[in-house]
């Protein structure tokens, strides 16, 4: 079933006040940094839109408390897609899909990216497969929204900062509005 942006919004109301992992931030703080992150670099609505939603798929399966001190991998970079599919655009989609391959290229390619990393990232870093061998890394940066997804994946590893202003979810939401395939 399709989520319309009246389902996220509720999905955001009913569990955005959930922990983030290890961080010092709620789900719904860790999406309006990552959103507001990216409108201060100019990034367009569907970048911003892939911002404020690349974890939603933490909030449509419940995996408990740090899954990750579980060893559990979430995969949460595809739980949200096929809801998501029919109201956004392949680039929306494909940056939240790439955003952990992302980290796993920014880890192989940028001197000191995997040391800056929080301990639930580096605890999940190894869950999705670790850091990229550099074959990985150029085919990763090869894919066509690559350079899109790894700036979501800067904004992501940012957006941690506790107690930060951020304009509200109805902002981004009416971005997202915009560059929905249909009305929402």
């Amino acid at each position: 079933m399709a989520l319309t942006l009246e389902d996220i919004a509720q999905l955001f109301a009913g569990r955005g006040g959930e922990q983030y992992a290890g961080e010092p931030v709620t789900q719904l703080e860790h999406a309006l940094q990552s959103a507001a992150l990216a409108e201060a670099e100019d990034a367009d609505d569907e970048l911003v839109t892939a911002a404020l939603l690349h974890d939603l798929g933490h909030l449509l399966h419940d995996l408990g408390e740090t899954p990750t001190l579980r060893g559990l991998d979430d995969v949460h970079q595809y739980r949200a897609l096929p809801f998501l599919r029919g109201l956004f655009s392949d680039n929306v989609l494909g940056a939240i899909a790439g955003h952990v391959d992302a980290k796993r290229y920014l880890c192989a390619t940028r001197a000191g990216y995997h040391e800056a990393l929080s301990d639930d990232s580096r605890r999940s870093l190894q869950l999705q497969g670790g850091v990229f061998d550099a074959q990985q890394a150029a085919a990763f940066i090869a894919r066509p929204g690559a350079d899109r997804a790894v700036r979501l994946r800067i904004w992501d590893d940012l957006a941690k900062a506790a107690n930060l202003p951020t304009p509200p979810l109805s902002h981004y939401l009416a971005r997202a509005r915009r560059c929905a395939l249909r009305a929402a």
